[in-house]
């Protein structure tokens, strides 16, 4: 069975990025990062959550944090030269992003809203990405996720 594209995948070949398409098992009980990474067989902090949040001006961004992390607001508000950021509600994920829940991620996501990741990315050779679809994880270097979806690098986790 061969893995299906998806739009973030297409983007990369776009952009002569190498990546690796990596499918899992999908439980839709447990969708967490950190289940992600053992069915990947990477460890958690290697394995990045992409999380849509809106800021008090009813701005969205997308952070990008470690599978074993919690997103510090205060942060990523402070990154983004804003008073306040929460995460946005379950029900404006998929209209704003394209993508469902366990399935999000910045790399041709339907609005290009401004992306954040935890500063920690730069540490490994290798880390994994939402492919846009749940079950399907991307693979690839930190510096080419970075080129490919612009990301402003910053100290986002709680610690």
């Amino acid at each position: 069975m061969t893995t299906p594209k998806t739009n973030a995948a297409r983007l990369l070949d776009q952009l002569k990025i190498p990546y690796e398409l990596r499918a899992y098992e999908v439980d839709p009980n447990d969708l967490t990062a950190i289940s992600v990474a053992h069915k990947i067989g990477l460890p958690p902090e290697q394995v990045f959550k992409t999380l849509l949040t809106t800021t008090t001006e009813k701005e969205h961004l997308f952070a990008i944090i470690p599978g074993d992390s919690e997103l510090d607001l205060k942060k990523l508000a402070h990154a983004a030269g804003t008073r306040k950021v929460e995460l946005a509600s379950l029900k404006e994920v998929e209209p704003l992003t394209g993508y469902i829940r366990g399935g999000v991620t910045v790399l041709a996501a339907k609005k290009p809203f401004p992306p954040f990741a935890d500063e920690t990315i730069e540490l490994f050779d290798l880390i994994s990405v939402s492919a846009g679809q749940r079950g399907l994880q991307l693979l690839m270097s930190p510096a080419d996720y970075l080129r490919a979806t612009n990301a402003t690098l910053v100290d986002l986790t709680k610690a």
